[in-house]
């Protein structure tokens, strides 16, 4: 097995099928063959048919109990067979030259890890303008979002994902990869070519800036309401209404 895509998910029914037909298209595309790509989802204890949906599209199902994200995509690591591995989200899209892309940016030699990069599924001018101020983050620490990927070997060198925070575990394991990859003259590395397609759900449901005030909050809720800031935390990233 060379790939494992693992797909974190809660009550996802309703963004997961979408996700799996570009995940099935990108198999295709896979110069190694379908055969060489597993799909893991994570199952977060849903209560809606989740779990069916991913069966249905010869997925692997992985039931994990803990509510913490980081725990959830572990999980889904713990039980994959590939030498390399994948994460994404489950209302994203993959590019179709997902794997090709990856595979690629690896064989150098000079990447530890990376991910792909995304445009979003729809544009505002909220949106815009926080892609703008985000961007730049992007170019000076080469992190991104979207399918995260690394060797097996490097994900439990560096002990996976953090299981003791609710959010940014994403950042972490990149920031982890990173360093590890500097001891040995790597860089973090982005398909570029390959993006994903963001979800823009968030902005739907909270509205097109309500990114300012999320960071605002979060800095707030960092220096002085570090209970509030678990609260919201909670809500923004844990609400099934989400």
């Amino acid at each position: 097995m060379r790939f494992s895509l693992i797909i974190p998910a809660r009550n996802e029914a309703a963004y997961l099928p979408r996700l799996l037909e570009t995940v099935q298209a990108a198999r295709g595309r896979y110069d190694g063959g379908p055969g060489a790509i597993e799909v893991i989802v994570a199952d977060n204890v849903s209560t809606d048919g989740t779990a069916e949906i991913a069966h249905a599209h010869g997925c692997r199902v992985v039931r994990v109990e803990k509510r913490v994200i980081g725990a959830v995509r572990n999980a889904g690591a713990r039980a994959a067979k590939g030498d390399i591995l994948c994460f994404v989200d489950a209302d994203t899209r993959i590019h179709p030259e997902t794997f090709n892309a990856i595979e690629r940016l690896l064989d150098t030699g000079k990447v530890v890890g990376g991910a792909s990069g995304v445009r979003m599924e729809r544009l505002s001018a909220g949106i815009a303008l926080t892609l703008a101020i985000m961007l730049p983050l992007v170019w000076l620490t080469g992190m991104d979002t979207g399918v995260t990927f690394c060797r097996r070997d490097d994900f439990e060198a560096i002990g996976g994902y953090g299981e003791d925070r609710k959010f940014a575990e994403d950042v972490k394991l990149l920031l982890d990869l990173r360093r590890l990859g500097r001891r040995r003259g790597q860089r973090l590395g982005r398909t570029r070519s390959a993006k994903a397609i963001a979800s823009t759900r968030k902005w739907d449901r909270y509205g097109e800036w309500h990114y300012f005030t999320l960071l605002a909050r979060g800095l707030w809720g960092l220096l002085v309401r570090p209970r509030a800031l678990e609260r919201w935390a909670h809500e923004y990233w844990y609400s099934d209404r989400r």
